[in-house]
């Protein structure tokens, strides 16, 4: 369990502009590519499965990534022990979309969760979500439409029909598009 209260940048052994966190970072190709883009940003990923672990420690080794850190329990503890205004930068980016009813209450996009990522991202971080399920994309937009402590970015259509470029591509990303679904990037800033 993370330390309650630790500033997220002393979990880095060189010093760091800014933390981001992905939550469920699957095989890590956007944290590791994140990582690569954003040498002075420390990076935490949170993952409970051990294949996309191993996946991406052998990403960090290849690349020589030490802005990186990883926790492999439940990203909602770490959340809940991070410091007000401590994230510059949260990814939640294809979610399990938990597509039974009586599942919903497992998808990581509730209103006490939308809470913790207010608290915890500093006034106009960005959260950068992303699914290619329907159904979910109604239930997130819902929450984070209604949430005072979120700003959705869009302003034209491509704006969650297209992948901004400094937005890595994941495999599910990739999947989804060769199975012919439609992917939504949502952007939203921590409301001031």
């Amino acid at each position: 369990m993370p330390q309650k209260g630790a500033d997220p940048k002393s979990y880095f052994t060189s010093a760091v502009r800014d933390v981001w966190f992905e939550i469920g970072f699957g095989a890590g190709e956007h944290l590791a590519a994140q990582a690569e883009a954003n040498p002075d940003t420390g990076l935490i990923g949170a993952e409970p499965f051990v294949a996309g672990i191993a996946k991406l420690l052998s990403r960090i080794e290849r690349g020589r990534l030490s802005n990186i850190r990883l926790y492999t329990e439940d990203a909602r503890d770490l959340l809940d022990a991070l410091p007000d205004a401590s994230l510059g930068c949260v990814f939640l980016l294809f979610p399990d979309p938990w597509p039974k009813t009586r599942h919903h209450k497992r998808r990581f996009v509730q209103e006490d969760t939308l809470d913790t990522l207010a608290r915890v991202m500093k006034p106009g971080a960005e959260l950068r979500f992303a699914t290619d399920d329907a159904p979910y994309l109604t239930w997130a937009l819902e929450r984070f439409v209604a949430h005072p402590g979120f700003r959705w970015l869009a302003e034209t259509a491509s704006d969650w029909r297209v992948r901004p470029p400094d937005w890595p591509q994941t495999r599910y990303d990739a999947k989804a598009i060769k199975q012919g679904r439609s992917n939504t990037y949502l952007r939203f800033a921590r409301s001031i």
